[in-house]
């Protein structure tokens, strides 16, 4: 399967992996097969005559079965072979427009394949890590800057539901067939890369060196919004060494025309006051500083604003103890809102996302300006935050105005019992499948049990919060603009996009259970800096 630009190491593996495909898929459905023999017993009466159905068709059509498993990964490893390097942080996201209604059978299929995928991963985690190194140096990659295996699970997993997809039965009997080759396709995988590491090695492949840490294994790298956490500052500012400024590490400031900070006022300062625990206190804060700047997950547009605080930040802990005694004072509160808000919409190039920086820009330069500072001066300035946000929404739910309307049409159709079209006035692109039976819905139990265990979640989510869902093979941060009067419908917007989806309740509450839908919640920067900062003091003084 030589491309032309594919090395001729890198043809053989490809080549080499295509011929195995066959053999390791006849190994993976005979696993699946001792599977369901073995768990028959324990089946209530429908699920034993759905596993005879689904073991028979399975003998029936395990050839053709074979060849599309084969035709599936042929058909994918040119795609993955040429898939270009992940985005910049900072570069702008596709926009596409299309308002999708998102149903629970998708979302069902969707939940299958991310569960069979971490299985194999976390399965075959050195093997995956491995292989990597050696596909890497195959395309010339030496640093291991990403994953270039066009054989990685999730490429398998989708073969396998291709292949399922030949049974001339049902959607619910083609997914028993998944979960029951769940263990054994990743039991086999593992073996598989194995091997093809060993023949690699054999062939001469000098593995690259990685660059960065490839997440191989079950661990998702998450971008998730920790949970809050208040340290006491007060404690931590009390035990800080009182050094003088001019021992701390200086900042730089670039970008945007602005001059750097001055550490000498700072120096200044730190020797004019007269007590210790003010001392502390400016040593603290400035520790604080650095260490919210050195988070690489707050936007580098962020860490500007935030710099420009660090030295109102000072005067104001010798006026106001309130900042180093609790997180939740206007200050933390203001810059953990401002950087929450810019990560959730990574776009620089959106309107609104520059809009929230020229606003944040203005409220910096204010509070910096003031040689009297106070806490009510933040107070006030997150309040504007507070206000330019619900603006913020109210525009955006003004653009999907003829979606939401669209919806609340389908939802009056959903409660009446008729199902929705699959195309509404042109806005709707939602997958007509077959319905998963209830009793073959892997955790999920009934649809009223299910609505029991997770109500809460949905039901506590208001407008403008947002939410980490797994939408269309991909983790995104997503804001609710709206949900139906009956919560029947919710419409989520992409914050990387004007990408909008509409979400059935049960199809929310089965990728919450499964672990695919997550409120996000502010992100206690100071909170992270002071775990930081404690690390660092403990070990100086071991190291002491």
């Amino acid at each position: 399967m030589a491309g032309p630009s594919m090395s001729p190491a890198l043809a053989q593996y490809v080549d080499d992996e295509l011929l195995r495909a066959p053999l390791l898929f006849d190994q993976v459905v005979e696993g699946a097969l001792d599977h369901g023999r073995h768990a028959r017993s324990a089946m209530s009466i429908f699920e034993r005559n759905a596993a005879d159905d689904t073991m028979r068709a399975v003998d029936a059509a395990r050839g053709r079965m074979a060849e599309r498993y084969a035709q599936s990964l042929r058909e994918q490893v040119p795609a993955e072979l040429a898939k270009p390097d992940p985005p910049a942080a900072n570069a702008p996201a596709a926009r596409p427009l299309a308002l999708a209604l998102v149903e629970e059978d998708t979302v069902a299929l969707e939940v299958e394949q991310s569960h069979l995928v971490e299985l194999v991963k976390s399965t075959a985690e050195q093997e995956l890590r491995e292989l990597a190194t050696y596909v890497a140096a195959l395309v010339g990659d030496m640093d291991v800057a990403r994953d270039h295996n066009p054989f990685r699970p999730e490429v398998h997993v989708r073969a396998l539901w291709a292949a399922a997809q030949v049974l001339p039965l049902s959607r619910g009997h083609q997914m028993i067939l998944m979960r029951w080759a769940a263990a054994a396709l990743a039991q086999l995988l593992r073996q598989s890369y194995a091997a093809a590491c060993s023949r690699l090695e054999e062939m001469g492949v000098e593995p690259a060196n990685y660059r960065t840490v490839i997440l191989a294994s079950g661990a998702r790298r998450s971008r998730s919004v920790e949970t809050t956490f208040s340290p006491d500052l007060r404690r931590m500012r009390e035990t800080m060494p009182a050094r003088l400024a001019d021992a701390m590490p200086g900042l730089t400031y670039q970008g945007q025309q602005a001059p750097a900070p001055r550490r000498d006022g700072w120096r200044d300062l730190a020797r004019s006051v007269g007590t210790r625990a003010d001392r502390q206190s400016i040593e603290l804060v400035s520790r604080l500083f650095d260490a919210m700047n050195a988070d690489d997950r707050v936007p580098a547009d962020v860490k500007l604003l935030v710099t420009r605080l660090h030295g109102p930040a000072m005067r104001l802990a010798l006026r106001d103890p309130g900042v180093l005694d609790k997180g939740e004072h206007p200050l933390w509160c203001f810059v953990h809102l401002l950087a929450y808000e810019a990560e959730m919409a990574p776009d620089v190039a959106d309107p609104e996302r520059r809009r929230l920086l020229r606003l944040g820009q203005a409220l910096v330069d204010q509070l910096a300006a003031q040689t009297d500072q106070r806490g009510a001066l933040y107070r006030h300035a997150l309040q504007r935050l507070e206000v330019f946000l619900h603006q913020r929404l109210a525009r955006r739910c003004a653009a999907v105005a003829t979606q939401i309307g669209a919806m609340q049409k389908v939802e009056a159709r959903l409660d009446t019992g008729t199902p929705p079209p699959s195309s509404f006035d042109g806005l709707l692109d939602a997958p007509v499948m077959d319905t998963v039976p209830a009793e073959l819905m892997r955790d999920a139990g009934d649809g009223a049990s299910a609505e029991r265990g997770d109500a809460s979640w949905l039901d506590g989510l208001r407008a403008g919060q947002w939410a980490r869902l797994m939408l269309q093979g991909r983790w995104v941060a997503a804001q609710l603009l709206w949900r139906g009067e009956k919560r029947q419908i919710w419409i989520f917007g992409d914050g990387a996009s004007d990408a909008t989806w509409a979400i059935r309740r049960n199809a929310l509450l089965m990728m919450h259970a499964a672990g695919l839908a997550k409120s996000l919640k502010v992100r206690s920067l100071v909170g992270s800096a002071a775990a930081r900062v404690q690390e660092e003091v403990a070990a100086s003084l071991v190291a002491s």
